[in-house]
C-alpha cells in the first residue's frame, strides 16, 4: 500500500514539526490534516525520513509494544509486534517481512517539515 492511499494521508504542504522540535533518532507523531496519519520521523545521519508508522506484514504501529524501535547501531527499525526489521535510512525490508515500510516524502522549508510531493 502506498502512503497515499491511507484515507487519512495528508496533502502535500501539510506541516509536519518544525526541525529544532526533532531531537531524538525517531519520533512517532499523527499528523491531524485529513485525520489521524500515523507517521515516524527516522534521523540517520543528518537526513530525516519518513514512513507510516505501521508494519506492512500486520499494520500494527512498529512502537506497538514499546518505543524501542530502533537499533542500537541506528541502522534498522524494528516491529515490536513480530520483529521484522527494516533498513532506517531506506524502509527495505531485513527481515521478518517480504515489502518495505510505507516512506512518506518530505520537504524542509524554513526549519519547518513539509509532506512533500510523491
Amino acid at each position: 500500500m502506498a502512503w497515499t492511499d491511507y484515507s487519512s494521508a495528508p496533502k502535500p504542504g501539510t506541516r509536519v514539526a518544525a526541525l529544532a522540535d526533532i531531537q531524538g533518532a525517531t519520533t512517532q507523531m499523527l499528523v491531524t490534516d485529513r485525520g489521524e496519519f500515523p507517521m515516524l520521523l527516522v534521523r540517520v545521519g543528518t537526513k530525516i525520513h519518513a514512513y507510516v508508522n505501521a508494519c506492512p506484514h500486520q499494520y500494527l504501529p512498529l512502537d506497538y509494544r514499546g518505543p524501542q524501535i530502533l537499533t542500537a547501531d541506528g541502522a534498522r527499525l524494528m516491529c515490536t509486534g513480530h520483529g521484522a526489521q527494516f533498513e532506517a535510512a531506506t524502509g527495505e525490508p531485513l527481515s521478518g517481512a517480504d515489502c518495505a515500510l510505507d516512506r512518506v516524502p518530505l520537504v524542509i522549508k524554513d526549519e519547518a517539515i513539509l509532506i512533500g510531493e510523491d
